[in-house]
Parts: C-alpha cells; sequence; structure tokens
C-alpha cells in the first residue's frame, strides 16, 4: 500500500482489544464504520497511512527518552535516540530547514514552544485575527496566547476577502509587536510570506509563520514555502501530510537551541516516541513522487468542489482556492454554517461550519461551511469525484431530498475506497 492508497477501508479490532474491552472495541468498530460509509470533508482531518499506523502501534509506543537524542534522562534510548535523528534528518532535508523539531504532540503545543522560544508574557504579537480566520493559540483569551500575550489582530479586505497587507503594514508600524505571526486556518489562500518577512524587518519583529494547514502542500512542492522567510514554522504532521497527529517546528539555526528548550524542558517532558515515529514515516512518503500526485489531487479536488458550490449559491470566500481547503457563505442560500453543517453530516458529508469575516451571524451558529479535500483525495476521489460532491452539497443545501444524496455519498465512500487499494 502506497501513500496514496486508504489506509482503511474497514477495520476490525484484534482478539486482544476484543477480549480485554469489548466495549470499547464495539466503539472503535463504530467510528471505522461511520468513516467507511461516509466522506470526510473537514479540513483539519486526514486519513493516517497504513505503515503510519503500524509504526504507531510498533515497540516505541511505551518506550520513555525524556530529553534529546544523546542527552536522554533515561537509559535503554539508543534506538529511540536513532529514530528521532532519522525524523529530524528526514523533516530538514523535506522541508530545506536548518534546523527540526519533531517532539510537539499537537500543533497549538509547537505554538506555545515558539513563543515560548522568541517571547516572554506580556510582549505584543500581530496576528490575523479569530473572526477572520486565525488560531485559538494566535490569540484567544481562552488560550495561552490571549492570556500571556498583548495580542493585535489584522484581517482581510472586505471587498475580495483577501489579506489586508497595507493594515498589517500600519498596525505593526504602530504598536511595533515583538513577533508577527503569518498563516491561518481557514484562508484559502496562499500568503505573500515576503511580504510579511519585509513587514516584520521594517520593525525588528520575528516572522512566526502558522503552516499547520499548508504543511503537506509545502512539502509537495505545491505551495510555496515559508521556511527561507520565517524564524520559526509551526507545522503539522496530520492534515494532508497523512502522519500522526502531532507538531513539527522548523527554525533557524541561530534559534535552534531557543526552540529545543522551549519544547523540553518548558512545554513537555517526554517525547512520545512511538508518534516521533510515526512522523520520520511520514517525512519519508512525503518525499515520494506519489505523494505530489496525491497533493494534487487534493487541490484540484478543491477547486472543482469550490466552483460548484458557487454555481449552487453558495459564496466561496476569495472567489475559489489555491489549497485544499473551501471556506464558502451559506447565507444566500437561507441557512447558518451550523444548519449546513447538521444537515450534511445526516447523509454522511462531514463538514465544518465556519466564522467568516465580517460575519453577522452568531460565534454558534456562524454563516459559512469550511471543507478540505486532504481525506476525499487519500480515498481515491479527484476532481471528477469532488466536483459531484460540490452538486451533491448543493442541491442538499438548496432544499434537495436527502435520501438519494445519502445513498450516492456512501457509494463514494465505499467504492473509491475500494478502488483505491486494488
Amino acid at each position: 500500500m502506497t501513500v496514496t492508497d486508504a489506509a482503511r477501508t474497514s477495520w476490525e479490532p484484534g482478539q486482544a482489544l476484543r477480549t480485554a474491552d469489548p466495549e470499547l472495541a464495539d466503539l472503535l468498530s463504530a467510528e471505522a464504520e461511520r468513516r467507511a460509509s461516509g466522506l470526510q470533508l473537514l479540513a483539519g482531518e486526514n486519513q493516517a497511512t497504513a505503515a503510519v499506523l503500524e509504526a504507531l502501534a510498533g515497540p516505541l509506543v511505551d518506550k520513555y527518552a525524556e530529553g534529546y537524542p544523546g542527552h536522554r534522562h533515561h537509559t535503554g534510548c539508543a534506538v529511540a535516540d536513532a529514530t528521532e535523528l532519522l525524523a529530524v534528518s528526514r523533516a530538514r532535508a523535506l522541508f530545506g530547514a536548518a534546523h527540526a523539531n519533531v517532539q510537539p504532540r499537537s500543533g497549538t503545543a509547537a505554538m506555545l514552544a515558539a513563543f515560548a522560544a522568541l517571547l516572554r508574557p506580556g510582549d505584543t504579537v500581530l496576528a490575523m485575527s479569530l473572526e477572520h480566520g486565525g488560531h485559538l493559540s494566535c490569540g484567544s483569551r481562552a488560550n495561552f496566547s490571549g492570556r500571556w500575550f498583548d495580542v493585535i489582530g489584522y484581517g482581510v479586505r472586505e471587498e475580495d476577502g483577501r489579506i489586508d497587507l497595507d493594515q498589517v503594514r500600519e498596525l505593526a508600524r504602530r504598536h511595533r509587536p515583538k513577533a508577527i505571526v503569518a498563516g491561518s486556518i481557514s484562508y484559502p489562500r496562499h500568503p505573500d510570506w515576503a511580504a510579511f518577512r519585509a513587514i516584520a524587518d521594517e520593525v525588528d519583529a520575528f516572522l512566526v509563520a502558522t503552516a499547520a494547514q499548508v504543511t503537506g502542500l509545502v512539502a509537495a512542492g505545491l505551495a510555496p514555502s515559508p521556511v527561507p522567510y520565517a524564524d520559526v514554522v509551526v507545522g503539522a504532521t496530520h492534515k494532508l501530510l497523512r502522519g500522526p497527529r502531532g507538531g513539527l517546528l522548523l527554525c533557524t539555526a541561530e534559534l535552534a537551541e531557543r526552540v529545543d528548550r522551549a519544547v523540553f524542558p518548558f512545554s513537555q517532558g517526554g517525547a512520545a516516541m512511538n508518534e516521533v515515529a510515526a512522523k520520520a514515516v511520514a517525512f519519508a512518503q512525503a518525499a515520494a513522487p506519489e505523494f505530489g500526485a496525491y497533493i494534487r489531487r487534493a487541490v484540484d479536488g478543491a477547486r472543482v468542489l469550490a466552483e460548484r458550490l458557487g454555481e449552487s449559491g453558495a459564496r466561496p470566500l476569495t472567489g475559489g482556492t489555491d489549497t485544499h481547503l473551501v471556506t464558502a457563505d451559506v447565507g444566500p442560500l437561507g441557512l447558518t454554517g451550523a444548519q449546513a453543517e447538521r444537515r450534511c453530516a445526516a447523509v454522511g458529508l462531514m463538514l465544518g461550519k465556519c466564522a467568516l469575516p465580517f460575519d453577522p451571524a452568531p460565534t454558534a451558529e456562524t454563516s459559512g461551511i469550511r471543507l478540505g479535500t486532504g481525506t476525499a483525495a487519500a480515498i481515491g476521489l479527484g476532481p471528477t469525484e469532488l466536483a459531484e460532491v460540490g452538486s451533491l452539497i448543493g442541491a442538499l443545501l438548496s432544499g434537495g431530498e436527502p435520501g438519494p444524496v445519502a445513498a450516492r455519498v456512501r457509494e463514494l465512500a465505499r467504492g473509491r475506497s475500494a478502488e483505491a487499494v486494488r
């Protein structure tokens, strides 16, 4: 099975789990069935490859390896050291980075470490506002970032939905932030990393790239890389990279020691070595030629998906997408994002409600939906199928009968999954 194959079209618990905990085994079987009978269009999810799953369940799953290779706090770490060094070397080669830290357990944990390496509590940070697509770890008052730092938000232009670089520059000059964060979780266009670098240099600020959504695109060479421009890049190894849920930090050689110490011992204890091993697998698979074909399928599929949603009466933000992300306003269809999410979930189409820039709807309801094509591409769906999916969503949200849509969704999920592993 290759990186472009479906990792699991069916799954059943083994005898050990069935015997030890039949209740949990039933729950996991139900989750496998849910995935196999519907289409996962959640932008933050993907389907890990079979090789990644095997590494996660391997003998490093319970190895305690606190510290870094050659400097562990426990004995018996020779294999753990070699595994981490392999993951680091593969990450550096894949992204062209001077230094990589593969220990963060999530993208948010990686962002915490990036801030800890560069900032002190009370420092000013300029980041994309949450209302315009920023992440919780870049300014939410419910998160460390909004509690420990003075976060100033920038946004997009109302007329076209594109990042307002003039506003970014004006805010940077006015507030003189210690760090500028470029990137978001729902902006469907490529950030202008060079422009952000120029603004950061003008005010003597660090540039942090939050690239969790585009890590896989950058790995495949299908998105501009932030590595040549950012002081620290925060990535994720799930999503389009198809690795384990986890974070990744890339940085300059000058910041390597600060970044490493911000991960351990400041914000984490011992690394999850099975996750580090699975990350090493994902980096190797992302370097393979077929990974580029997979990413191209996801990007091309997202573009036609956005087109069909637009034809249905929804309004794709920025008029389309450069990535695997599609964010669309469903207000023109007389729905809130939450209503659209529930209507789609009822027929096996899993997507997420999404607050939009200048959104008049309450946060709990929103006016938008956010979709991603990573999982669909992983099970073999290409532009032709995703164009159909866009039409199915449009018909459903326009008041069409759910029964035929649900039946077709099951056919697409099961039929293409089976074809992907032949």
